[in-house]
């Protein structure tokens, strides 16, 4: 009888392990998702952010000037605006000095 229960307490062991390092591997992974999806949203609002910046440079050059800035140089040199231009691309086209630009800010490399 004492190696009946011998044999029980190994395959009980066993099984710990195992439900141990499936419970390790669970935690992880949702560890990793909670971390990419953390990610995701700070890029999403650091685009969110980055456009409202460029809207209101773009009302306050044309309520102070009286004109659209021409382009986004001239806002970074008069109105200090600045972004990550390796994480986004901002593309800037005048349409006249007294219609409002279009603006469009896309994400590079689909982080």
């Amino acid at each position: 009888m004492a190696i009946r229960f011998g044999k029980t307490r190994r395959r009980s062991g066993r099984f710990k392990s195992l439900l141990f390092a499936l419970f390790f591997v669970v935690i992880a992974g949702v560890f990793v998702y909670l971390m990419n999806d953390f990610g995701r949203s700070t890029i999403s609002r650091q685009q969110t952010s980055l456009e409202n910046a460029i809207h209101r440079d773009i009302i306050q050059c044309y309520a102070l000037e009286g004109v659209y800035p021409p382009s986004l140089d001239y806002l970074r040199e008069h109105y200090g605006l600045t972004w990550d231009t390796q994480t986004f691309f901002v593309d800037y086209e005048p349409i006249g000095s007294n219609l409002y630009p279009d603006v469009t800010v896309r994400m590079i490399g689909g982080r």
